[in-house]
């Protein structure tokens, strides 16, 4: 079995950056790398959120209502 390594950053960037580079071309590579990063939401913020517009009968009424078997 061959030991694993991690490749050293400098390395790691050099090869992301030719395989993009070599995938797209360099405009889009440019492009690609610009992309604005969204910030993930926390979950617990999220959860506050889903939960604020739930509606709580028909939540229930889904959940412990008996499958339909289709038979």
């Amino acid at each position: 079995m061959k030991a694993s390594y991690y490749l050293p950053e400098e390395e790691l960037v050099q090869k992301a950056l030719k395989a993009l580079v070599e995938a797209l071309d360099p405009i889009e590579t440019t492009r690609f790398l610009s992309l604005p990063h969204t910030r993930r939401q926390e979950s617990v913020e999220r959860h506050r959120q889903w939960q604020a517009t739930l509606d709580q009968e028909k939540f229930l009424e889904q959940v412990f209502s008996p499958e339909d078997t289709g038979a």
